[in-house]
């Protein structure tokens, strides 16, 4: 007797997530996720690094290759977030297009519409987040909008935060893989190591409780990552800023400040890994990092 077994071809697919800064990229590929993998703040250029977000569900796995916001840079810095996001891009089987519908185009959506623009055999959903914030009367005209940046795009209005339109845009991305075995394991959901993750969370921290310009000039290198045991890990991070008048800041009266940041940092880390850590936060200064090459390649380029 011969037992036949039908197996479904799986599909697997690279989404290259895109749009300017603080649109909400980050935190739609977590709530998609249903993990938080991503840092998010409210503040812009949270994102400074390519990181994957990977969801796979039956034989379908989608892979979110989310990105820094394309912005108009200042220094070297921004130049390089730009091309991080923008290289990105290159190979992804669909692209997707994030816009704040609560605000009309600004001149850096129409920046992230000009370079998809050359990527036109690539299939382009754009994502009208922030939705729920629109007064109903507007959102035809802010929909209208956004499209007339790029036509070829199919929209689909969404929130990220309330989830309104999520299940359909991620049919939508998963009937757009093609069949392809996974490229990742079913419970992976980051391609990022631990130790990545922990600077991300503590730049995060950083972003959260410290104000003005002193986050966007602050860098955090993992120093030290050692596992003590399954239960149980030590961290040594340091945190570079750009001028000695930044530090005392930083680390605040009494050492406050650097104690409310290490305290966030550490229960987020906490929170991924199911892991007790031992934090360990330092200040050092580097001055001009964000335009100094060898600086940029140490702190962010590995």
């Amino acid at each position: 007797m011969v037992i036949c077994c039908l197996v479904e071809e799986q599909r697997s697919g690279f989404v290259g997530v895109l749009g300017r800064s603080n649109v909400g990229k980050s935190t739609l590929v977590n709530r998609i996720l249903g993990h938080k993998v991503l840092p998010v703040s409210p503040k812009p250029q949270t994102t400074r690094r390519r990181q994957l977000g990977i969801l796979t569900d039956g034989n379908i796995q989608v892979i979110f290759v989310d990105t820094p916001g394309i912005h108009k840079p200042v220094d070297r810095l921004g130049i390089y977030l730009n091309e991080v996001a923008r290289r990105a891009m290159k190979g992804v089987d669909v692209i997707l297009f994030i816009a704040d519908a609560s605000q009309p185009p600004r001149e850096e959506d129409t920046m992230v519409a000009e370079f998809l623009s050359s990527l036109e055999k690539v299939p382009t959903i754009l994502a009208l987040n922030k939705i729920d914030l629109v007064p109903e009367a507007l959102v035809h005209e802010r929909e209208r909008a956004y499209v007339a940046l790029l036509a070829r795009a199919e929209s689909i209005p969404i929130s990220a935060l309330t989830g309104h339109g999520l299940t359909e845009l991620v049919e939508k991305l998963k009937s757009m893989m093609p069949a392809r075995p996974f490229h990742y394991p079913e419970d992976l959901v980051t391609d990022l190591a631990e130790r990545e993750i922990a600077a991300e969370l503590i730049r995060e921290a950083i972003l959260f409780h410290v104000h003005e310009e002193i986050p966007y000039a602050c860098a955090v290198r993992i120093e030290a990552y050692e596992e003590r045991d399954e239960r149980t890990a030590y961290i040594l991070a340091t945190i570079f800023v750009e001028k000695e008048s930044q530090k005392p800041i930083l680390i605040g009266k009494g050492g406050t400040m650097i104690k409310t940041v290490g305290t966030r940092a550490r229960k987020e880390i906490e929170a991924l890994t199911g892991r007790k850590v031992y934090l360990e936060l330092r200040v050092k200064v580097l001055k001009r990092w964000r335009n100094r090459e060898a600086y940029l390649k140490m702190l962010l380029k590995g």
